[in-house]
């Protein structure tokens, strides 16, 4: 193997391999974290019965939430907790990924308490069903719960029917659920069908939850000696000196989580896109097309987790493949124009929710809209000016050049241009050394005239 290729390949190869193995890592199962533990819980006697451990989820119920709560659950019960605590604060989401979690509770041999908290969090949507499956459900003061109206996931509006039997079908689970746990039915199905929401103090006196605290040591105090039914039968709590256990999302669950925010996933898929194009116009780059394939997946990835609307994704393709026309099609602009509005309109249409924490922000589709918009005006600019300039190859490049006259020219004579002895013609009489500019071309003859230029005669 030569040298170069050989040089090529080992700088080339981590660029293949690393971004491979993350991927695989990231959409794997595997869980390379390491989470600190009470000293009891790793010695190899029976473990400390009266730890509780503490869980904070702030975002989107995803399947990433999913993982992350379910898993708690069953490390609780391999650890024999005494409870699991939950600190939600969720704008809703999912309904597959809620009602794993759902089930997940259900199904848990250990207490576990759904927190809403801290002060300004709520617990909205499917928050509202994650809230009523607990066996206690405790809010923070200046929180709030509700709105739990089922909405489409999949980017198209349901027809009538359709909307009924979702809804239907959502009424009756979280009644389900709120019964199981004796709280308030009727509420709970108007948060479905009326999308109701009511305070930490008005979800307390309707029956929503068991109490309000302030704090996790309040809380904690205020369960201690509470009995609850657990899928092992019922248990008393014991949490008012028990050993706090907090533990956060793994750097696996970290990065799938960013990766599910609409923002990071629009932005991840136009890396992707450009790094394609970028690979076509300049075939063997290489890092451009290993990158932008490894955007691409990614964001495929954070797709499966949004309401795409196939519309917005169809303009967004569109826009892509007019600016790869652009460099092919000399439209003067034209397509580069067409791109960027078809970019803008698909952006904002790219997700179709209520949630704005959902949605793709204006502020990066605009600026991502005008860079996009900047770089190709550049590209055009620049095959605008190639098209048009000064030859600069062959005998046509020859007009505009300057000279010196090595004879005198008068009507006949010649010329000495870019190191070179031509003969030439001129209407005006010109002198020996005289600086010259030709004007035309006449086969192997050139028309000149005076300079007014300073002699070049190499030029």
């Amino acid at each position: 193997m030569p040298p170069s290729r050989w040089v090529r390949s080992v700088v080339l190869a981590p660029a293949i391999v690393v971004p491979a193995a993350l991927i695989s890592w990231i959409l794997s199962g595997a869980d390379l974290s390491f989470q600190t533990r009470p000293a009891a819980a790793d010695s190899k006697d029976a473990p400390d019965p009266a730890t509780v451990t503490v869980a904070v989820y702030d975002g989107i119920i995803n399947p990433v939430a999913a993982e992350y709560l379910t898993r708690l659950i069953d490390d609780a019960e391999k650890n024999h907790r005494e409870a699991l605590v939950i600190q939600l604060d969720t704008p809703g989401g999912l309904d597959t990924s809620m009602r794993m979690i759902v089930k997940a509770m259900g199904a848990s041999e250990v207490p576990v308490i759904v927190y809403v908290s801290p002060t300004g969090a709520r617990a909205a949507s499917a928050g509202v069903f994650i809230t009523l499956a607990a066996p206690i459900a405790a809010m923070a003061p200046g929180t709030n719960i509700g709105a739990a109206h089922p909405v489409s996931m999949t980017g198209g509006e349901m027809d009538k029917e359709m909307k009924k039997k979702v809804e239907n079908d959502a009424a009756a689970y979280i009644k389900s659920i709120a019964e199981k746990h004796g709280r308030n039915a009727r509420w709970a199905e108007d948060a479905v069908r009326e999308s109701v929401s009511a305070t930490e103090t008005e979800a307390l006196k309707l029956k929503i939850i068991d109490l309000v605290a302030p704090d996790l040591p309040a809380l904690l105090s205020a369960v201690d000696g509470r009995t609850v039914d657990t899928a092992s039968g019922r248990r008393t709590l014991q949490t008012k000196s028990a050993a706090v256990e907090r533990v956060d999302m793994s750097g696996r669950l970290k990065i799938l989580n960013a990766l599910s925010d609409p923002n990071i996933a629009y932005i991840l898929m136009l890396l992707g896109i450009y790094g394609l194009i970028f690979e076509l116009y300049s075939p063997g780059a290489i890092l451009p097309g290993v990158v932008g394939a490894i955007c691409i997946i990614l964001a495929f990835y954070s797709f499966q987790t949004l309401p795409i609307n196939y519309a917005g994704l169809l303009l967004i393709l569109a826009a892509i493949v007019m600016f790869i026309a652009e460099i092919k099609v000399p439209s003067y602009g034209l397509l580069t124009v067409g791109g960027v509005i078809a970019l803008v309109l698909g952006s904002l249409m790219l997700v179709k929710t209520d949630l704005p924490s959902m949605q793709v922000s204006l502020w990066v589709i605009l600026p991502t809209a005008a860079a996009t918009a900047g770089f190709f005006a550049l590209v055009v600019g620049m095959a605008w000016k190639t098209r048009h300039q000064k030859s600069v190859a062959g005998i046509e490049g020859f007009i505009g050049a300057s000279g010196t006259a090595r004879t005198e020219v008068h009507p006949r004579g010649q010329i000495l241009i870019r190191g070179e002895i031509w003969e030439a013609v001129s209407s005006e009489a010109i002198r020996e050394g005289e600086a010259v500019e030709v004007t035309g071309i006449d086969g192997l003859t050139l028309r000149i005239k005076r300079s007014q230029k300073p002699s070049g005669g190499t030029s």
